[in-house]
C-alpha cells in the first residue's frame, strides 16, 4: 500500500501544490508541506465550482445510466448462468472473460466501425425504415458515449455477481417457496437481498473507473458535447504548463468518490457484523 498508493498519491498532492519549471513549462512537485503555494489549487476550484460545473453534472448523469443498464444487464446474465447454466457453466464462463483477452482499444474502434454514418447500424436502421437516413452516432450523441461505456465495463460487473449468486445456498431459496412464495417473491425477498453486498461491490468496482474514463469519449465522440470529467484530466494532462491543475482536478475526483467509497464500506462491515 505505501509503494504501490500512499508515494504515489504524495506525489500527486506535492504536484497540485507545487509550481511550474519556468523554462520546459514541466511540473516541479514540492515535498515539502511548509513549502506548499494554493495558487493553483484557488484558482481551479473556480473553474469547478462555474466552468467545469456543465461536466461534473454531465459525468455523473453518464456514469449513474451507464452503471444502472450494466446492472440490469450483468444481474441477469450472471443470474442465468448461476442457476440454470448446469453442464455449460464452464462455456458460459469462457465467454464472460473472453473481452478480457481483447485490447480494450479494439473493442471500441470496432463500434467506431459499427456506428459510422455507413456502417452496419445505420444500414439496419434505414433498412428496417427505423431512421429515414443515417444517423452520425459518433458526432457527439450521448447515447454512444453511455453505449460506450456500458460496453466497456459490463464485464466487470458481471464476474463478482457471478460468483456471489453462484454460492447461495439453495436450501434458502426453497425455504422461501415452502413458505408460499412464487418464484417472483422468492427471488425479490429471498436471492435480491443476500445479494446486495455483490450489487454493491460490483458497483464500486464498475463505477469508480468511469468517472475517470476519458478514450471512450474521445473515441466515440470526441464533442464538447459530451466532455466527461475525465476529459478533463486528460487535457489538463497533454496542456503545457498545466500539471499542477491537473494533478488538482485528481485530487477533487479522489474526493468525490471517497463519498460512495465510503458507504461500501459502511454497508459491507455492517453486514460483516450481523453474520
Amino acid at each position: 500500500m505505501v509503494a504501490l498508493f500512499a508515494l504515489p498519491f504524495y506525489v500527486v498532492v506535492s504536484i497540485a501544490f507545487g509550481t511550474v519549471d519556468p523554462v520546459f513549462q514541466s511540473p516541479l512537485p514540492v515535498y515539502e508541506p511548509w513549502f506548499w503555494t494554493k495558487t493553483y489549487l484557488l484558482g481551479e476550484w473556480h473553474f469547478i465550482i462555474g466552468e467545469f460545473r456543465v461536466v461534473e453534472v454531465r459525468t455523473i448523469v453518464y456514469v449513474v445510466l451507464a452503471s444502472a443498464v450494466c446492472l440490469v444487464i450483468a444481474y441477469a446474465v450472471a443470474y442465468y448462468v448461476a442457476r440454470f447454466g448446469g453442464k455449460r457453466k464452464g462455456l458460459f464462463l469462457t465467454l464472460l472473460i473472453a473481452p478480457f483477452f481483447i485490447s480494450y482499444l479494439m473493442r471500441m474502434l470496432s463500434w467506431v466501425e459499427l456506428l459510422q454514418p455507413n456502417g452496419y447500424v445505420n444500414s439496419v436502421l434505414t433498412f428496417l425504415h427505423i431512421t429515414p437516413h443515417p444517423i452520425n452516432w459518433l458526432a457527439g450523441v450521448p447515447f454512444t458515449v453511455v453505449l460506450g461505456l456500458v460496453y466497456g465495463y459490463i464485464p466487470y460487473m458481471i464476474l463478482p455477481l457471478y460468483g456471489f449468486l453462484d454460492r447461495i445456498d439453495q436450501s434458502q431459496v426453497e425455504a422461501g417457496r415452502d413458505l408460499g412464495a412464487n418464484p417472483f417473491w422468492t427471488f425479490v425477498r429471498v436471492t435480491l437481498p443476500l445479494s446486495k453486498p455483490a450489487i454493491l461491490a460490483s458497483l464500486v468496482i464498475v463505477t469508480l473507473p468511469m468517472f475517470g474514463d476519458y478514450y471512450t469519449n474521445n473515441l466515440l465522440s470526441g464533442s464538447p458535447k459530451t466532455t466527461m470529467f475525465g476529459n478533463l484530466l486528460d487535457n489538463s494532462m497533454e496542456a503545457t504548463g498545466q500539471g499542477p491543475e491537473a494533478a488538482i482536478l485528481v485530487l477533487f475526483l479522489v474526493v468525490f468518490l471517497m463519498i460512495p467509497m465510503l458507504y461500501y464500506m459502511r454497508q459491507t462491515a455492517k453486514a460483516q457484523r450481523h453474520q
